[in-house]
């Protein structure tokens, strides 16, 4: 699974560096925060912590004494030995850290490129100004350590980057970086909850920095069917050797294995647009002005990023999806040429790897158009496949609302933020066990499952008391009915949470069940069993307002319980507070058998 992934980070870095050099780093402010801040935005994880030193014999005495260094970066200027020394001390410590150059543009840089020391470093970098070129050093460090056994696990996506000359690579690497990590970012929000939405940042496709044909090729041919897409420079070495038309050797050779895979070619020179051109592959100048906004057009455009925009040999737009759901409505009603024109393509496949979707790409990128009798039935196994895989994705999972994706039948989902509550949190363990371990088929003519339904978060509950002014009475009152009536009096409940329940309202008329679930309700020494109430209600008025109102009265009353004359007195008798508790609320379809205008329901109690 997606928690398995990015298993090697960066967390520990000793930069080696004079104070000025340091300086020159910081002048926007201090590295780490620098660094902290890109990784927030980004929406990443764990920013590495950095360790300063200024000379070598310092930088040896903390790797021999601290084994927590997972990269070195050191500039050429190390006060006390040659950085070539440090380097060749370091390997000889036979410490497995990558060490990573981070040089000033000038004659020495020069000097060294020129000789033979260019291999005790992982990757030699220029400093352009920006200090996001740490950022493109740590992930391009990361992906190249993680990139073998993430493909192996769960199939996850690689563009290939090729490109030698250090001072272009030291500019473009951070903004390719940006642009790929801003476009996965803008993806989770497809995620089914917070979890599943981080979880898929890992999977993001990772960025193989190469430096020659021979170590590119190398990629390709062993990671083919998880490679995205690939950006090359056209003049690179090609057999040890300058060739300034490796990059167009390289497509043609990619070419031949697979028409279909998106190529940018890149290039100082405008008179190698037409060669990219013939080969199929995009073109980009490297000196254009708009080079990263070219860039992303490219990225959204070709790597999948984007909207996915049904198209057929005639009309270049016929049809959007946005996301799974869109495809899924897009695909019941496109022309037949659009399908077919898509489907030979693999293009299906190829937008659902860019949203980490990688079960469903796999299932589908197989099959042939001419695996299927006609094309009514080539669309029909695409609607088949979709579906199976949206019910199987959410399994076990309590997933946010939406009305156009909730199955009344199966699911169970959350309305509001905040936490579940014990009894939720309860219920949604008994849900993953039962999908993990397949319990729900395991006895003849019984089907094990949790009833399917929404959980109020305690947000809500939160919310609800401070828009009425409650919270002060709520923990004066001591006489139940009036607390019950000065909740069911107060008039304001959140707009969205609202608007929320009316949409599963309009998707389920059955009974319903309004359950409490406390944030100490069915804790492992203090179980309240009994304490909240539940409350039932009929839902089948045939005005949805009034059956939105009951549902509301119903939660207002569950909410009011959780300061009723007993509950206090339980919490009396706890280590907690009534300031401590919050509410979450169950709804949930009733389990039970209708005769004529009753409903019976199957069984209940009290555990």
């Amino acid at each position: 699974g997606f928690q398995n992934l990015m298993r090697h980070r960066i967390r520990n870095i000793l930069l080696v560096c004079s104070l000025y050099d340091l300086y020159i780093f910081e002048e926007d402010g201090r590295l780490y925060e620098l660094i902290r801040n890109e990784y927030q935005t980004l929406r990443l994880s764990h920013s590495p912590e950095i360790t300063r030193v200024s000379n070598g014999k310092e930088a040896l005495n903390i790797l021999r004494e601290e084994n927590i260094f997972d990269l070195v970066i050191t500039t050429q200027h190390v006060e006390d030995m040659p950085v070539t020394r440090l380097a060749e001390t370091i390997r000889e410590m036979k410490l497995e850290v990558p060490i990573i150059l981070l040089a000033f543009d000038n004659r020495e840089l020069v000097e060294l490129i020129s000789g033979r020391n260019v291999n005790l470093f992982e990757r030699i970098f220029v400093w352009m100004g920006d200090f996001r070129i740490f950022l493109g050093i740590l992930k391009y460090l990361e992906d190249h350590l993680n990139v073998d056994h993430d493909t192996r696990i769960v199939g996850v996506q690689s563009i290939i980057l090729i490109e030698d000359d250090i001072k272009f690579y030291s500019k473009f690497l951070p903004v390719l970086y940006q642009e790929i990590l801003y476009q996965s970012r803008n993806l989770i929000s497809e995620g089914i909850n917070l979890s599943h939405k981080y979880l898929r940042m890992r999977a993001r496709p990772k960025i193989l920095h190469c430096i020659d044909y021979e170590e590119a090729w190398n990629y390709y041919d062993k990671y083919e069917e998880n490679i995205l897409g690939i950006i090359a420079d056209i003049n690179f070495s090609y057999h040890h050797k300058l060739d300034t038309a490796a990059g167009i050797k390289f497509a043609k050779a990619v070419r031949k294995r697979n028409q279909d895979i998106s190529i940018l070619l890149q290039s100082n020179d405008p008179e190698n647009e037409k060669a990219a051109k013939n080969l199929g592959c995009a073109f980009l100048l490297k000196d254009s002005p708009n080079m990263q906004q070219k860039l992303r057009q490219f990225t959204i455009n070709h790597f999948g990023f984007g909207e996915f925009i049904f198209r057929t040999l005639e009309l270049p737009d016929v049809g959007r999806a946005t996301d799974l759901e869109s495809l899924e409505e897009q695909i019941k009603i496109v022309p037949d040429e659009s399908i077919v024109y898509h489907a030979e393509r693999n293009h299906f496949s190829n937008w659902l790897k860019a949203r980490t979707e990688f079960w469903l790409a796999h299932k589908l990128r197989p099959r042939k158009v001419t695996d299927f009798n006609s094309v009514a039935e080539l669309r029909q196994d695409l609607l088949s496949s979709l579906r199976e895989y949206r019910k199987f994705r959410k399994q076990g999972i309590i997933w946010e609302f939406k009305k156009e994706s909730y199955d009344p039948e199966t699911d169970l989902a959350r309305i509001g933020g905040g936490s579940l509550g014990g009894k939720a949190r309860g219920l949604s363990f008994v849900n993953i066990l039962i999908h993990n371990y397949q319990i729900q088929n395991q006895f003849e003519n019984i089907r094990i499952h949790v009833p399917p339904g929404v959980i109020l978060g305690t947000d809500v509950f939160d919310d609800f008391l401070k828009e009425n002014d409650l919270l002060d009475f709520a923990y004066g009152a001591n006489d139940d009915a009036v607390i019950t009536n000065k909740f069911l009096e107060a008039k304001r409940f959140p707009e969205e949470i609202l608007a929320d329940l009316a949409a599963f309202l309009d998707l389920v008329t059955v009974p319903l069940a309004v359950r409490s679930s406390s944030l100490l309700e069915d804790s492992q020494y203090h179980p309240f069993a009994g304490v909240y109430q539940t409350y039932m209600i009929a839902n089948d008025h045939e005005n949805p307002l009034i059956r939105l109102n009951e549902l509301l009265n119903a939660i207002k009353r569950v909410y009011a319980s959780a300061f009723y004359h007993n509950a206090k007195e339980y919490i009396k008798m706890t280590t907690y507070r009534i300031q401590d508790e919050k509410m979450a609320v169950i709804i949930q379809k009733l389990v039970g058998t209708k005769f004529d205008n009753r409903f019976y329901p199957t069984f209940s109690g009290v555990a």
